[in-house]
Parts: C-alpha cells; structure tokens; sequence
C-alpha cells in the first residue's frame, strides 16, 4: 500500500487588528507580521534540508508572536517546530508542540488549523504502531475539516483513515468506502499526485479481495495520472502491480512487459527498493512459466540488492522463492539453505512486529507522562502567579507576619535540611548495601530474603547449566606472577559476566578457573537453551580474540572448554553469614562431565540440550561418554549460530500536512 505525505501550504494574515490574548488585549502590526511569517517561511523551506535553522527560526516567531498576541503565527510556528522534531525522530517533542498549536487554533476557532494538526499527530500514532488512536485522530481531523468544507483536509483524512482500515482484511469495505470518497476530491482540486495514490491504494484493496478486474481498471488509472506527471517515483509501484494482475490471470507474456518497464523505470530513477520489487516480480513470473533457470537469475539479482538495501520483506519473498525453484530443480542442498533463511526472516520479522507493539505502549507510556509534568508545570505557575498578586495585595498589611513566618520557616528549613542530609546517609548506605546484595544472589531471591527473611528452595524442571574450564590452567599459572594470573582470569570472568548478563541468565559461583552459570532460574524462561547457547559461542569469541592479542605479544594463549547441559534441579540459598545462591543436583554433575570431556574451542552439549536447540544450531554429534547414577549420554558439538537480520521499517509511507 503506497501512502505518500506532503506539507501543508498555509496562508497568512498580514493586517493588524487588536487580538484578546490572556486576558489583555495586545495589538500587532503589518510590520510585525511581515517579520513573522517570513521566519516562518523560511522555517518551513529548511525543515528538511537544515533543521537546526528552521527550528531557531521557528522559535524566534514563536517568541514574537506570542510578545505581539499574533496566535496564527503562534500556532503555525508551533507546528513548523513539529514537523522537525518529526524528521528528528523526536515523536515526544513533535507532539508535544502540536498539541500547543491544535489548543490555539481551536482558541480562535480555526478548524483547518485543528483538522490540518489532528491529522499530524495520527500520522505519528501510525508509525509508532498505535493505529486504534491513529484512527481516533484521523476521524477527528476529517469531523473538523467537513466542517469547514476543506476539500485538501477532507482528502488527506480520508486517505490516512482508509489506509489505517486497509491493514486488516476484515476492514478492506471500509478502506473502500473512504478511498472511493477521496478519489473524486483529490481530481476536484486537481492534486495529481494524490489522484495516482489514491487510485493505487483502491487497486491493491480490490487486489487483495481477488478482485482483478477492478484492481486493474484502478492501477491503468494511477499509471496513468503517474505519467501526466512527469516525474513521480512510484510509477514502477504501478507497473509492478499491473503486472501481478496479468501474472494471476496467466497472461505471463504481459506480466513481463510491465515487470521490465517497472525495472527499467525505477532503474533510471535509481530506487533500489522498486528495482528489488521489479527483479522479484520477474522471477515470481518465469517460476509460473516453469522456467526456473531464467527465475533463479532474478531471483539472485534480487536478493544481491535486497540484502545491500535491507528490504526484509523482499527477501522473505525471494527466499521462499528460491527454496521452491531450487526443490524443483532437484537442488536440494541450495533449497534447504534458502528455505532456512526464509524461516530465519519469518522470525525476525515476527519480533520486529511484537517490537514495535512494544515500543507503542512504551511510547503512550511516556507521552502521558511528559503531559502529567507540563500539568505539574502549569499548575506550578498558576498557583505561583496567584501568591504573587496576594503578596502584592496585603505586603503592607503582613509585613510583621510575614517576618515571623520567615523566621519560622528558617528553623523548620534548617530541620529540615539536617533532616535530608541524614535521610541521604540511610539511602546511600541503604542503596550499598542492597547492591551488594544483589551481586550476591539474583534479585528474585535477594527481595524475598530481605521481605521474609528467608529464601525457599524451589525445583526447576528444565534448567540450562553451563560450565567453563581453561585447558591447562595449572601449567599456565606456573609461569605466570601472581598478579598477572588474577589480572588475566579476572578479565576473562568479567567479560563472561557481561555476557551472561546480556543473555539473560544468572551466574551461580566460579571455582579456580571453572566458571558456572545457568538459565531459566531464578525466573522460569522458555527461551533458556537459546541464550546460553548463544553466550557460550559468544564466551569461545572473546577467548578467540583474546588468544590473538596474546599471541602477538608472545604470550600463550588460553584455550577454554565449555560444556551443557539441560534438566531438573534445586536451587536455593546456603550459608549463614556469607549468603550464596546455588544449585544442585545429577543436571549439574553432567554439565560438569560435559565441559571435561570437551575441546578446547568447542561448545560441547548432551543429548538432551541438543534437542533443545537443534531446531536453530548444527550440530556434530561426537559420541558417548558414562555418567554415574545416569548411564551412558550422547554428546554433541555445536557448529554454528543462527542468523537474525536486523529491523526493517515498512515500506508505506503515510500522508503527512
């Protein structure tokens, strides 16, 4: 779904006319106005090229329109300061200012100005994620705009609430209802380039329903107005989408004549996300025509730019497309690869979306905070501005009083001072000792030990337990000082803390040069095998480039053993007055057995933690050794990790005034 945003053009009043401004009535000139605007004007030329200027200029109209009580110019230079917080990535500050501007323009009664900021503020709703309020403020922003009869406002709601509803199957009727009213507005006022989004967005509804007849009839349309234009970007977006059309209904000849000229197109115009889209539709096309030879060279194209530009969904698409076209051709190795970077992009992709629902209630969270502070503020100043004409009114009368309560308040300022400083000695040596606490035992078990006094040892089903060793740590201590033995494990064990720390899990002790930790205490995690899996290769990295540098200075490396384990266990807490936070039980005894009888480089795993993990990490299976009380167990070693590919955004835009 295309959806392209444009700035609003926003005229304004030169005249002078007096203006009722907090309860004083202020006069501003022609002079004035001329000044403000054209900061204004100029403000609104550099957002996107120099936003550190347009938003001094901004301020500077802000400020003097306020001093003159010129409010348009008040409100507009407030949503000028939005709009570059908003290229900033600043969504806090951009609705912060917007919100001051919408509060002016509905003060003076300006609905444009209401509807044009109300539609803003959605806009940022919509990238955050947030598209119930999203909508909420789309619908306010068309109410106000109806009621102006503003046909430009009316026609960019419009387009944003039928956007919103075109995310959902269940809403694609109403996504119709108001793309098929913006239409007819956007040729009204002849917007063109309006005229060929809009035309767009109805095509891939009708697409979407299975509707090709309609699609097409509203993609020819687009393409059309796209080329009266001259010179708009999201003509290979029509072509590529004519093209799936003909691709459905098997006209493959077709097909490829609107994939080429969307190629061609978006390879003149130098848009690499289009020329992805062009390659892969191609490719999609030659499959269908069972001709897999000529598809996989798209389709390799394709992902050779798709993976420059980081276009994820692309290279779902690619992926899966290769694996099939691979499989077909009986090239099973390569269609196992790719359809394991297509399951890997599903994942990734599948995280980005639980992210971003995440970072929108993160984002609501703090929104309602900074407006709880500007409340705190106002409120502040209100009541500050209220003492203030009291002083002034009885100052003459409550001058003696005024004295003794000065006097009074400095005794109890004092006490309370002495009082603060005390309280700042308790917390700073409350905070130390919690601290320390807390590096003792994990904070689950530190909190219930200073509430009950007590820890309860609790059984845990299915717990990963890690343990490291160094090859030859008694031969290398030898000929090592004492400083430069502790120096060096220190450093070792504190990188592992980092580690471990970032993946999650807790560490339990470390015993001479043997570290220990585990996952999915105290705090269940389904996700266990995976983090410690993933600290364990990230541990052999750091020794890796560790053992270089030691190497370049003539030193001798150390080479670690890791091995895991995965199953049931006690944890609990012992000791009297040295706290320790432990574990026990035959999962640790074979995680022990696992890391001694591995290999210096290697992550050494049982059978059991392989079936944990096997479904992400390749494993070579080494044999088996003998445990006590448990008999003999299958061990494995790890050979690789998984592959994750960093966030993509998506690829619609939204209209913006």
């Amino acid at each position: 779904m295309i959806i392209t945003w444009r700035p609003l053009l926003i005229a304004l009043c030169i005249c002078s006319f007096p203006q009722f401004v907090n309860g004083q009535t202020k006069e501003y000139t022609t002079q004035d106005t001329v000044k403000i605007n054209d900061w204004l004007a100029k403000s609104k030329e550099l957002i996107n090229t120099n936003p550190d200027s347009a938003l001094l200029l901004s301020k500077q109209a802000r400020e003097l329109a306020n001093q003159k009580g010129f409010q348009k110019g008040e409100a507009i230079a407030f949503k000028n300061i939005g709009l570059v917080y908003l290229n900033q990535g600043k969504f806090l500050d951009a609705i912060h200012n917007w919100t001051q501007s919408k509060e002016i323009f509905q003060a003076t009664n300006d609905l444009i100005g209401v509807s044009n900021i109300l539609n803003n503020i959605g806009v940022i709703y919509s990238i955050q994620g947030d598209y119930q309020n999203a909508l909420k403020c789309y619908l306010e922003s068309l109410k106000f705009a109806e009621q102006t009869s503003d046909k430009t406002r009316i026609l960019y709601a419009m387009n944003n609430i039928g956007g919103t509803y075109s995310l959902k199957r269940e809403t694609y009727d109403k996504a119709l209802f108001y793309y098929l009213k913006a239409l007819p507005l956007a040729e009204e006022v002849k917007d063109t380039n309006s005229i060929g989004t809009t035309a767009v967005n109805i095509g891939e509804v009708y697409a979407n329903q299975g509707n090709s007849t309609k699609a097409l009839f509203y993609f020819d349309k687009s393409l059309a107005i796209y080329k009266a234009s001259k010179n708009n970007e999201n003509i290979p977006y029509a072509y590529n989408a004519i093209a799936k059309e003909y691709k459905k209904q098997g006209k493959f000849d077709l097909a490829l004549n609107y994939h080429t000229q969307a190629l061609n197109t978006a390879q003149k115009a130098e848009n690499k996300l289009y020329v992805v889209q062009s390659l892969l539709g191609l490719a999609n096309t030659y499959t269908a025509k069972k001709e897999p030879t000529i598809a996989l060279s798209y389709f390799k194209q394709a992902e050779s730019i798709g993976r420059h530009i980081n276009a994820r969904d692309e290279l779902k698409d690619i992926y899966n497309g290769m694996a099939a076209t691979f499989a077909s051709t009986k090239h099973f190795d390569e269609a196992f690869r790719y359809q394991s970077l297509y399951t890997d992009i599903k994942d990734t992709l599948y995280n980005i979306e639980t992210d971003k629902k995440l970072a929108s209630m993160q984002f609501d969270f703090d929104l309602q905070k900074k407006q709880g502070e500007i409340n705190l503020l106002t409120k502040d100043k209100i009541l500050q501005e209220s003492e203030l004409r009291r002083q002034k009114l009885f100052k003459n009368a409550l001058t003696i009083g005024l004295v003794l309560v000065f006097l009074i308040a400095f005794i109890i300022f004092r006490n309370y001072k002495a009082k603060v400083r005390i309280n700042k000695i308790l917390d700073k040596q409350k905070a130390e000792i919690e601290h320390l606490l807390l590096n003792i035992l994990p904070a689950e078990v530190a909190k219930e030990l200073q509430n009950e006094g007590q820890a309860t040892p609790r059984n845990y089903d299915t717990v990963s337990v890690l343990f490291t060793d160094f090859k030859g740590f008694t031969s290398l201590a030898e000929k090592m000082t004492p400083q430069e033995l502790v120096q060096e494990l220190n450093a070792c064990f504190m990188a592992f803390d980092d580690i471990i720390e970032r993946n999650h899990l807790e560490k339990i002790k470390t015993i001479g040069d043997s570290y220990m930790c585990a996952g999915g205490i105290p705090s269940p995690d389904p996700d266990h095998a995976y983090n410690i899996i993933k600290a364990s290769l990230e541990m052999q990295q750091y020794i890796t480039h560790r053992n270089q540098g030691r190497l370049a200075l003539g030193l001798e490396p150390w080479d670690v053993r890791i091995g895991i384990h995965a199953g049931p266990i006690v944890a609990g807490v012992v000791g009297k007055k040295k706290y320790a936070y432990d574990i026990w039980g035959s999962t640790v005894n074979i995680a022990s057995r696992m890391e001694s009888n591995g290999a210096p480089g290697q992550v050494n795993v049982s059978e059991s933690f392989y079936n944990l993990i096997k479904d992400r990490y390749e494993c070579s299976y080494r044999g088996k050794i003998y445990a006590k009380n448990v008999g003999e167990i299958d061990m494995y070693f790890v050979n690789q990790q998984p592959v994750f590919a960093p966030g993509q955004t998506p690829n619609a835009e939204t209209l913006l005034q």
